[in-house]
């Protein structure tokens, strides 16, 4: 061999460094064909442009799939219960409108008195019902979520220790800044059991339950919060007797609202309204 066409040492090693050059270009391309095998290029993972460094696909961390289809409406607009059974009969018909007074109340403090539990029961009484000689709280009872208002007039001075009715109010959503909402009453020698509470209702409407009393007088109301005036109005129905049952029938106009109040009030002796009781019932 002519000595002059010998390859080097430093020949044989540049030789051998491209051979293995070569060798690790093809594995690296060779895998090129999207499977999980394939190796992450130096300096860190890789991520696409549109995702943050601090994304779950960015890290690698495994999260749920967001729920889809009815099980998202469902969570997107259930309303925090009022109770087992409980229905809201007023200020708020609904809870989006319970919502929307405490994003009001928080933005601008609007109509605070919703968060007093005894302002809201003496505006249910004397505002929505009517009863304007109801005008005193005479007892006070809040544990928790509810509060149980009894409520009576303050004269004449003969009435001014008794107790109209006892109003149950319930906070209307979670948080310390949800407003109250009466949902019933709790009776005790007048009471409203018929229509029960939470039924469907249909003009005419029967109304019932049990009274004690001598020579009573009892009126029949069906009301919805978004009206001024009652749908319907029935009277004067006679009772009396010790826990004796007493019955009425009620007409009233298309209601709007999908919970409507009713309730039955007698009095006549001292005051105009001396006892009252209500109840829930569903117009749809």
């Amino acid at each position: 061999m002519n000595p002059r066409l010998r390859p080097t040492t430093r020949s044989r090693r540049s030789s051998r460094f491209l051979a293995a050059a070569a060798v690790a270009g093809l594995l690296l391309t060779g895998c090129d064909d999207g499977s999980p095998e394939r190796a992450a290029p130096t300096g860190g993972p890789s991520r696409t442009p549109s995702q943050p460094p601090s994304s779950p696909q960015a890290t690698g961390e495994r999260t749920a799939p967001a729920p889809t289809g009815p099980a998202a409406s469902r969570s997107a607009t259930a309303e925090p219960p009022l109770g087992a059974g409980l229905h809201p009969l007023w200020p708020f018909a609904t809870y989006a409108q319970a919502q929307a007074w405490q994003r009001s109340y928080r933005e601008g403090g609007h109509q605070p008195w919703h968060l007093e539990a005894d302002r809201t029961a003496l505006a249910f009484v004397q505002g929505y019902l009517g009863f304007r000689e109801i005008d005193r709280v005479s007892s006070r009872s809040v544990s928790g979520r509810h509060a149980r208002i009894g409520v009576g007039p303050s004269a004449p001075e003969e009435a001014r220790r008794s107790t109209a009715a006892v109003i149950h109010l319930v906070r209307y959503g979670p948080g310390a800044d949800a407003p109250w909402e009466v949902v019933g009453t709790d009776d005790t020698t007048f009471s409203l059991t018929v229509p029960a509470y939470g039924a469907t209702a249909r003009s005419p409407l029967r109304a019932g339950g049990r009274i004690t009393g001598v020579d009573e007088s009892i009126r029949v109301q069906v009301r919805q919060p978004s009206s001024a005036r009652p749908l319907g109005t029935g009277c004067c129905t006679p009772a009396g007797g010790s826990d004796r049952p007493w019955t009425a029938t009620v007409s009233y106009t298309r209601p709007t609202d999908p919970v409507l109040t009713v309730v039955a009030s007698t009095g006549g002796h001292v005051t105009e309204v001396e006892r009252f009781t209500v109840t829930a019932v569903r117009s749809r």
